[in-house]
């Protein structure tokens, strides 16, 4: 058995910025990204795939309410629909994933496990949700649906204004299908995993139960990564490298940062908290509970070792 690496895809990994997402385009997408992976596995690593579903769950919401308004057809709740995500997502990885290895002679099983995380039902998230979810509402039709469902909406104050759901963003405490995973690779088996931050559930009296919420991608594929005990965790998103004061005259590259450097940055707000700062605590909790290095950089550049912020305990 080799070195284990859980590589965390980003949202750009399937759909980029500019495009609509249609299934043409995320295919090629998916190519292009699994054909960097590959390399990973030709380096002699073990591997656990996981990824983003965002705007493929927001599809699925939108068309659960069109259905639902429509055609009567019953709306699901979310973990069903990141459920369905991680098959549809899983289906396209596992594929283009085959295709890539075909090219390369190589012979190497892949499997995609449909993954619940664990959460605290009493998780402070709950008292105060943030993660926008869904269409854009009137607010007519927000307070009948908050009469009718319990459901929470915020203001949406950007391109169209409205009202949207939101939901909250518990901490992941961890994967039910660990010893799965682990079983998985432990036998060669390539796994996709805990994709879209997984299946938000929590255990109450031995049992478990499903609950509206979006986990963190990023926290819980460094969960995952720590209860399956991998050497290493590549965060890919839509940027090469870590940049100080990104977007500025005074940005800066960071090629290689250890977790006391990392988390002053942190402390500072160097990182934008609604991109690069939520990955980089992903990495720091790696490191913090037994991970040897993260590397957070862009999906097409991971094959290249000249690209990529490293991040270890030391420096």
């Amino acid at each position: 058995m080799g070195k284990l690496a859980v590589v965390a895809l980003g949202g750009n990994a399937l759909q980029r910025s500019n495009e609509s997402g249609t299934i043409n385009e995320q295919i090629k997408n998916t190519e292009e990204t699994m054909r960097n992976v590959v390399w990973l596995l030709e380096e002699g690593y073990d591997i656990v795939i996981s990824h983003g579903n965002g705007p493929q769950v927001g599809a699925i919401l939108l068309q659960n309410d069109a259905g639902d308004s429509v055609y009567g057809v019953p709306a699901m709740p979310i973990d069903v629909a990141v459920a369905q995500t991680q098959g549809s997502i899983g289906y396209l990885l596992e594929k283009a994933f085959k295709n890539q290895i075909a090219q390369k002679n190589i012979y190497k099983e892949i499997a995609t496990l449909v993954t619940m995380v664990e959460v605290d039902k009493s998780d402070s998230a709950f008292q105060n949700p943030t993660k926008r979810v869904g269409k854009i509402y009137t607010k007519e039709e927000a307070d009948r649906l908050s009469e009718e469902k319990g459901w929470v909406f915020k203001e949406e104050k950007k391109e169209i204004s409205g009202w949207r759901r939101v939901v909250p963003s518990p901490k992941p405490l961890d994967i039910v299908n660990k010893e799965t995973i682990k079983m998985l690779t432990n036998n060669g088996v390539v796994v996709i995993a805990s994709g879209g931050g997984g299946i938000p559930v929590y255990r109450e009296n031995g049992m478990i139960y499903p609950v509206e919420a979006v986990i963190d991608k990023d926290l819980a594929s460094s969960l995952m990564a720590t209860l399956i005990g991998a050497d290493e965790l590549y965060i890919l998103t839509d940027v090469p490298y870590i940049y100080l004061d990104y977007g500025t005259p005074e940005q800066k590259i960071l090629e290689h940062i250890d977790i006391a450097d990392a988390k002053k940055y942190l402390q500072e707000g160097k990182f934008g908290e609604g991109s690069m700062a939520p990955k980089v605590r992903a990495a720091i909790q790696f490191i913090e509970n037994g991970g040897k290095k993260a590397v957070i950089t862009e999906s097409t550049k991971l094959y290249d070792k000249k690209y990529g912020t490293k991040i270890t305990l030391t420096y």
